[in-house]
């Protein structure tokens, strides 16, 4: 078995010390194909006791100081301050509260991470295009407290802009909020109302509106490199991945 704290995305960024954050793969679980091995999913038709088992040996290999609080995400800019209840309603969630933990399930859609420069604020964002055009990027800014010219963000293992093929009113939703979005987008030759759509330039362009200017990571492409990640339009039954982040005392 793939050791998970070796298949383990680390970002790289120069957030402080204390500040602990990570993306899974699919590799270093327990569940057969299609959610082959790491899936963290419960909501897939996995089998529950290999879901089960695969959080144990995230939490073992990392030393996670407590369990994920899942969230329920419904591809829109809802924002929940953590702790919470367990599933709660929302695609982002921010803590002040060393030790727990922020996180986002993915398989395609891009996880955001964002901390404060001073390392007492995070948050994890699921950032598909639906939510990134509802604003939910901005959003955690704003429901985070978190000041734009101190914060640090991080795009992780999303879909990438040579195989996320949208409509125009994927487009459409873009260019609305600005005219800048258009870059984001390439024609599909031969197919008249088709795109390739690259999250990352659309993320950054939303931050950078924002007030961000330190944005890191992006470069990932969960649909071409099924090796590494589960990717819901390559495979449409697949498992799930985790992006976290919390800060200890």
């Amino acid at each position: 078995m793939v050791n998970i704290a070796d298949s383990i995305i680390r970002p790289d960024w120069p957030a402080p010390a204390r500040v602990k954050a990570y993306s899974t793969t699919r590799l270093g679980g327990v569940s057969a194909a299609p959610y082959d091995s790491l899936n963290l999913g419960t909501h897939v038709g996995d089998d529950a006791e290999h879901v089960r088992r695969n959080g144990a040996l995230l939490q073992q290999s990392l030393l996670l100081p407590s369990e994920p609080i899942w969230l329920k995400q419904v591809h829109q800019h809802n924002v929940v301050e953590l702790p919470a209840p367990m599933h709660t309603e929302a695609d982002a969630a921010y803590t002040r509260q060393a030790n727990t933990l922020c996180a986002v399930m993915t398989a395609d859609c891009m996880p955001v991470l964002f901390c404060q420069s001073q390392g007492d604020a995070v948050a994890a964002a699921h950032a598909g295009w639906r939510g990134l055009a509802a604003g939910v990027l901005e959003a955690t800014l704003s429901m985070g407290g978190f000041d734009p010219a101190q914060t640090l963000a991080w795009l992780g293992p999303a879909i990438g802009g040579q195989a996320f093929e949208v409509g125009d009113e994927v487009r459409d939703a873009f260019v609305a909020h600005s005219s800048q979005a258009q870059q984001a987008f390439q024609a599909v030759p031969q197919k008249p109302g088709h795109w390739l759509a690259d999250l990352y330039v659309l993320a950054r362009l939303r931050l950078q509106q924002a007030g961000v200017q330190q944005i890191y990571g992006g470069g990932f492409c969960t649909y071409q490199d099924q090796a590494r990640f589960f990717s819901y339009r390559r495979d449409q039954v697949t498992g799930r991945m985790a992006t976290f982040i919390y800060f200890s005392d």
